[in-house]
C-alpha cells in the first residue's frame, strides 16, 4: 500500500496532515525575521597600527609590506587591501565567504604577532578586529532643540543612546555630530610671555596640583580604612586657581595665562538636519533579527523617550531604511495574494467546477506555509530572495495538483467511482509529476557550488523554491487524491455556463491543435528548422539588452557626497555645504536633508517624497541635483543611489576599478589620465578617485646647533608644538558623576597662520624663555596623504555612476578600452559591482550547465532512456529566446534578478515536454502505436493540463510584471523572463517536442541493426 492509497482510505489523516503543516507555517511566519537581503557574515579582518611621525612611504615600506607578506600566508585570503597614511596603517584581509570569521581572526592574530618582531621597535602592538561592510544603520535618530550643545550632547549620549541600547535586537549605536565634553584650557602666548611661563610649565603644574590617588589602607581595631588623597579641583573655578609656577616667589595661577572653560573636544565633524545642528544616532541591528520589528521597537522607544525630555527638546526618527523593506515586503505580499486569486481564476475557468478549483487551491496554503516553516528552521529570513521564491512558487505548487486532479477527473468521467478514479488517476500521473518536480529541483542543485555572497543569496532562493515544489508533489500524491475521493464533482448536470463554454472552447481547441499537430508531425524537419531559426535570431536580440549587476530602485532616498579642496577645515567647508543644503531644500521632491561633515568630506542624505507624489524618478532627480550643485564653487558633488551600492563585501558604485602598478608617480599620472578620458567619454558620471593631492603641511626643522647652545632639548620643542597646536590631554575632571578630559591648546587666534608658530616660547637652560623662531626653521609644502595598495600592489581606485542612456557593461567595456593605453606594467582591475557581476555571471553559467546535465541524468534514469531526455530538453533554447524577447519588449535589463528568472525558467519549462513524452511512451507501450501516432494522440489529451499548469505559473508572474510598488524594479525582470520564456516555449513545445520525438525515433529506427527484425518491430522508450 502506497501513500496515495493510505491517504484515500484515511481521509481524516490527510486533513490533519495538512492542518498540522499549515499550523507550523503560521507559527513560523509570526517569528521569522524580515530583512531586505539574507543575513551573511562577511569574513573581513582589519589590522590597524600607528607609527607617529612616519611618512606614508616609510609606513608602506616598514609596516605594510611585511604584514601583507604575513597575511598572504593565511588560508582562504581572497584579497588584501592596505592604506599607508601619515603615522598609521590599515590592512584589510577579505576571506572566502565560507571561511569561519572567528578562526580567520585567530589565524591573522597569530601571523601579525609573528610579523610584529620584524617591525620597527617603536611601533606599538597592532589592533586586529573583525569588520563587516553590512553593518549600516537601519534607523537614524536625531536629538535637537533650543538648548545648549552641552545639554543636547549629554541627553544624546546618556539618555537616548543608553535607552535605545536596551531595545531587543539593537546592536551597535553610532554617534554623529556628537562631541565629548572637555575642560578646555586655552593658553595665551602674550600672557605666557608676560608671566615668564611656557606651555610645559602649565602642563606640569596641572599634573602636579590636580591629582587624586589612593593612599593605601589603615588597620585599626580590627577595621580596615581606605585612604585616598582628594587633590583634584572640585569645580572649574577651583581649576582656574591652580598654581602652575612660581616666578620670583610670586605664584602664577592658571587663569593668569589661560582661559579655562567647560566646553567640548575640537570640532572635526558636524551634523545638521535641514541646516539646524543636532545630535544624530545610527542604530544597527543584530545579525539574524527582524529588521522591521527592531525598527518598530526603536520608534516606540523614541516616543517613550520623548515624553521624558524637557519641553522644546525633540527626539525623532530621521531615517528608517526598513520603511522601504516593509513596503517592499508588503508589496510582495499583495502580489502573492493577486497571484493566488489569478491562479484560482485560471483553475476555475479551465476546470469549470468550483469543487475542482477548491481542491487545487488548497494545495497552495499547505505548500507555501510548509515552506515558510522549513526556511524558518533553516535560519533564513523573509527577504527579497525567499519572498521571490514564494511568490513564483504559487504557480508551480498548483501544477502537480492540477495534473493529478485533471487525470482523476478524466478517469471519473470514464464512469469509475471517486475513490477508484482517485487511485487510478494518481497512479497514472505519478511518474510524470515526479519527473517534473525532480527536473525543477535538479536545476537548483548546482547553486550549492556557487561561491561568494551572491551564491548565498541564490542558495536561499533555490532552497525556498525547491522546498515548495517538493511539498507540492507530496501534497499532490497524498492529500489531493484524498480530497478528490471526497469532494470531486464530475457531473455535467448543473454545470455553470462558464464551465460549459470552456468545455466547448477546449473541444474546439483540441480539434484545431490536433489538425496542426498532424501537419507538424508530417513535416517535422520544417518545424525544427523554424525553431532553430528563431533561436539563432535571438543572438541578435541579446546584444541589444542593457546589462547591469543590480537594477536601480526608487527607494525615495539619495546620498549626495561632497568633496572640498584637500586641507579645508570643517569651519571653512560648512558654508559651502550650507549653500548646497539650501539648493537641495528648495526642491519640491526633497522633504529632509541630513548633512554630516568630517574634515573636507561631507554626505547629505536626502529623503524624497513618495514616488507617486513627484514627477521625477530618483534617477532623474539625481541628474537634476548634479546640475544644481555644479555651480557651487569650491565643492565637487556626486550623487549615489543607495540601491546601487550593491551588496556583499565590495560595496560602492556601479563602475569601480583600480589602476595598479609599481612606481607611484607613474601610477598617479596614468590613473589621472584614465580618469579624465573616462569623464570625457560620456558613458559615466560622478567620477571620483581615492587619490588626493597631499594637504599642505608646515614642516618645523630644529636648528640643532643653536638649540644645543641654548640648552633646549628637541623633545621640548616637539612637546610644546604638539600641546599648543594640536592640543594635548593633560588630566581628568569630575563633573556630574562623569570623568571628562582636560585639554590644553593655544587660543585659535594665535595659531591661524604659520607665522604664529614662531611666537611660541620655550624655556632655555638659563631659565629664560625664548621664541621658537630662534631655534627652528619652517616651510610649507604639500605632502602625500596616503598610499593605497591592493593585493600587494600600489593601486588607485576610480569609481563612477553610469550616465543616463548607458549600461553598466558598456561603461566597463569603455574602461577596458581606455586601459589599453596604460604604460607597460600597469593595468586596471575591476572591483566592486563590476567584479561581482563577472563572478556571478560565471557562476550562473556554470550552475546552468551543470543543472541541465543533472536534469538530463535524472530524466534518463526515470525514462530509462538516453534519447527521451534530449527530447524533453529541446525546449530549453526556445525558452531562452522567449526570455530575451520579453526583456527587449519591456525594456528590462539583464541583471542578477533576470538571471535568476532564467535559472528558474530552465527548471519549469521541461514540465510540458515531460507530460507529452511520458504519455506518448505509455500509449506506445500499452497500445503499440508508432511514435507519430502516439504523439498525435497524446498531444490533444495533454493539451488541457499543459495549458492549465503553464497559465497558472504565468499568472503568478503577472502581478510582479505589472507591479508599480516599492522594490518592483528587482522583481519585474525575473517575472518578465518567466512570462516571456513560458509564453514562447509553451506555444512552440506543442509542436517542436512532438516533431523532435518523431525525428529522433526515425533516426533511432534507421540506426537499428538489420539483423534483428524482431526488435525493429518493437517501439520502446
Amino acid at each position: 500500500m502506497n501513500l496515495t492509497d493510505i491517504s484515500i482510505k484515511n481521509p481524516v489523516f490527510a486533513w490533519m496532515l495538512m492542518a498540522c503543516t499549515i499550523l507550523f507555517g503560521i507559527v513560523a511566519a509570526t517569528r521569522i525575521g524580515i530583512s531586505q537581503y539574507p543575513d551573511v557574515d562577511y569574513p573581513n579582518i582589519s589590522v590597524n597600527l600607528s607609527w607617529p611621525g612616519a611618512s606614508p612611504s616609510a609606513v608602506e615600506r616598514e609596516i605594510v609590506e611585511p604584514l601583507e607578506q604575513a597575511l598572504a600566508q593565511v588560508e582562504g585570503v581572497k584579497e588584501i587591501s592596505s592604506q599607508a597614511r601619515q603615522g598609521s596603517a590599515r590592512i584589510t584581509a577579505s576571506f572566502d565567504i565560507s571561511r569561519n570569521v572567528d578562526l580567520a581572526l585567530q589565524d591573522v592574530q597569530a601571523k601579525v604577532a609573528q610579523a610584529q618582531r620584524q617591525l620597527p621597535r617603536d611601533v606599538p602592538a597592532a589592533t586586529v578586529s573583525k569588520s563587516n561592510p553590512d553593518d549600516t544603520p537601519i534607523v537614524t535618530v536625531g536629538v535637537s532643540g533650543p538648548f545648549s550643545r552641552q545639554l543636547l550632547a549629554d541627553v544624546a549620549r546618556y539618555q537616548v543612546q543608553e535607552k535605545l541600547q536596551t531595545v531587543p535586537g539593537v546592536g551597535q549605536i553610532t554617534l554623529n555630530g556628537y562631541l565629548d565634553r572637555n575642560i578646555r584650557i586655552w593658553l595665551d602666548t602674550s600672557r605666557l610671555a608676560e608671566k615668564g611661563v611656557v606651555a610645559s610649565d602649565v602642563i606640569d603644574g596641572i599634573r602636579r596640583e590636580h591629582v587624586e590617588v589612593p593612599g593605601g589602607q589603615l588597620e585599626a581595631g580590627g577595621r580596615q580604612l581606605n585612604v585616598r588623597l582628594l587633590g583634584e579641583a572640585l569645580d572649574v573655578e577651583a581649576l582656574r586657581k591652580l598654581v602652575v609656577r612660581h616666578v620670583n616667589g610670586t605664584p602664577v595661577y592658571l587663569e593668569d595665562v589661560a582661559v579655562v572653560e567647560d566646553g567640548f573636544e575640537d570640532v572635526n565633524s558636524v551634523a545638521r538636519l535641514d541646516g539646524i545642528p543636532l545630535q544624530a544616532l545610527g542604530v544597527l541591528k543584530q545579525r539574524g533579527t527582524n529588521a522591521v520589528a527592531v525598527a518598530s521597537a526603536v520608534r516606540e522607544k523614541v516616543a517613550e523617550i520623548q515624553r521624558s525630555l524637557p519641553e522644546g527638546m525633540k527626539v525623532e526618527v530621521l531615517f528608517d531604511t526598513t520603511t522601504f523593506i516593509e513596503e517592499s515586503v508588503h508589496e510582495i505580499e499583495i502580489e502573492l495574494g493577486l497571484a493566488l486569486v489569478l491562479t484560482a481564476l485560471v483553475c476555475w475557468l479551465f476546470l469549470g467546477s468550483l469543487s475542482s478549483t477548491v481542491n487545487v487551491i488548497l494545495a497552495i496554503p499547505m505548500s507555501l506555509l510548509g515552506t515558510v516553516a522549513v526556511v524558518y528552521f533553516l535560519g533564513f529570513t523573509l527577504n527579497t530572495f525567499t519572498l521571490l521564491g514564494l511568490s513564483l512558487a504559487v504557480g508551480l505548487v498548483v501544477d502537480d495538483a492540477v495534473m493529478v486532479m485533471e487525470n482523476i477527473y478524466r478517469h471519473a468521467e470514464m464512469g469509475k467511482a471517486r475513490a477508484k478514479a482517485a487511485a487510478d488517476g494518481t497512479k497514472e500521473i505519478t511518474f510524470a509529476a515526479l519527473a517534473a518536480t525532480v527536473a525543477v529541483i535538479a536545476i537548483f542543485l548546482p547553486v550549492v557550488f556557487m561561491g561568494g555572497v551572491i551564491g548565498r543569496f541564490f542558495f536561499q532562493f533555490g532552497v525556498t523554491l525547491s522546498v515548495a515544489v517538493m511539498l507540492s508533489y507530496f501534497e499532490a500524491i497524498t492529500l489531493a487524491p484524498a480530497r478528490c475521493a471526497q469532494i470531486l464533482d464530475t457531473s455535467r448536470e448543473g454545470r455553470s455556463a462558464v464551465g460549459k463554454a470552456m468545455d466547448r472552447a477546449f473541444s474546439a481547441l483540441e480539434r484545431a491543435y490536433g489538425r496542426v499537430l498532424g501537419k507538424a508531425l508530417a513535416n517535422p524537419w520544417k518545424v525544427l528548422l523554424g525553431a532553430a531559426l528563431l533561436f539563432v535570431a535571438t543572438g541578435f536580440v541579446v546584444p541589444r539588452l542593457g546589462t547591469e549587476f543590480v537594477p536601480a530602485q526608487d527607494q525615495s532616498r539619495l546620498d549626495v557626497r561632497i568633496q572640498t579642496e584637500t586641507g579645508t577645515s570643517v569651519q571653512a567647508a560648512a558654508p559651502l555645504l550650507q549653500r548646497a543644503e539650501e539648493k537641495l531644500a528648495a526642491r519640491p521632491e526633497v522633504t529632509r536633508v541630513l548633512t554630516t561633515l568630517s574634515a573636507s568630506r561631507g554626505v547629505m542624505s536626502l529623503t524624497l517624497v513618495p514616488p507617486g507624489e513627484r514627477k521625477l524618478s530618483a534617477q532623474e532627480l539625481a541628474a537634476e541635483i548634479r546640475r544644481d550643485l555644479r555651480g557651487i564653487a569650491g565643492i565637487r558633488a556626486s550623487v549615489q543611489d543607495p540601491s546601487q551600492q550593491s551588496f556583499g563585501a565590495q560595496r560602492g558604485y556601479p563602475v569601480d576599478f583600480t589602476v595598479r602598478g609599481a612606481d607611484w608617480d607613474t601610477l598617479v599620472t596614468a590613473a589621472m589620465q584614465l580618469k579624465n578620458d573616462l569623464e570625457k567619454s560620456g558613458v559615466v558620471t560622478d567620477v571620483t578617485t581615492d587619490y588626493q593631492i597631499g594637504a599642505p603641511e608646515v614642516q618645523i626643522v630644529p636648528d640643532r646647533r643653536r638649540a644645543t647652545d641654548l640648552g633646549v632639548p628637541v623633545s621640548d620643542l616637539a612637546n610644546t608644538v604638539s600641546a599648543l597646536v594640536g592640543g594635548n590631554i593633560v588630566g581628568k575632571f569630575s563633573t556630574g558623576g562623569r570623568r571628562v578630559d582636560i585639554r590644553v591648546r593655544l587660543l585659535a587666534t594665535q595659531r591661524s597662520r604659520p607665522e604664529d608658530l614662531g611666537e611660541i616660547r620655550v624655556r632655555a637652560q638659563n631659565g629664560t624663555t625664548i621664541p621658537l623662531s630662534l631655534v627652528v626653521s619652517q616651510n610649507e609644502t604639500a605632502v602625500l596623504q596616503s598610499i593605497n595598495r591592493v593585493d600587494r600592489e600600489r593601486a588607485i581606485r576610480i569609481s563612477a555612476n553610469v550616465a543616463p542612456g548607458h549600461s553598466q557593461i558598456e561603461a566597463m567595456n569603455k574602461v577596458q578600452e581606455l586601459s589599453k593605453a596604460l604604460p607597460l606594467g600597469y593595468r586596471s582591475v575591476a572591483g566592486g559591482q563590476a567584479s561581482q557581476f563577472d563572478e556571478t555571471t560565471g557562476g550562473l553559467v556554470f550552475a546552468l550547465v551543470i543543472g541541465i546535465l543533472v536534469a538530463y541524468m535524472v530524466l534518463a534514469s526515470q525514462f530509462n532512456s538516453f534519447l527521451h531526455p534530449v527530447t524533453v530538453l529541446t525546449i530549453l533554447p526556445l525558452a531562452l529566446s522567449g526570455a530575451a524577447i520579453g526583456l527587449l519588449i519591456t525594456g528590462k535589463t539583464l541583471n542578477i534578478f533576470s538571471m535568476i528568472g532564467v535559472l528558474l525558467l530552465m527548471g519549469i519549462v521541461k514540465k510540458n515536454s515531460i507530460l507529452l513524452v511520458e504519455y506518448a511512451n505509455q500509449l506506445r507501450e500499452h497500445e503499440g502505436l508508432s511514435a507519430r501516432e502516439a504523439m498525435r494522440k497524446a498531444g490533444p489529451l495533454r493539451l488541457r493540463p499543459i495549458l492549465m499548469t503553464t497559465i497558472a505559473t504565468m499568472m503568478a508572474a503577472v502581478p510582479a510584471v505589472l507591479g508599480i510598488g516599492p522594490g518592483t524594479e528587482t522583481r519585474s525582470p525575473m517575472a518578465v523572463v518567466v512570462l516571456g520564456g513560458l509564453t514562447v516555449s509553451t506555444l512552440l513545445s506543442l509542436l517542436v517536442v512532438p516533431a523532435f520525438y518523431r525525428v529522433a525515433d526515425d533516426i533511432k529506427e534507421k540506426l537499428r541493426p538489420k539483423a534483428a527484425p524482431a526488435e525493429v518491430e518493437q517501439t520502446s522508450g
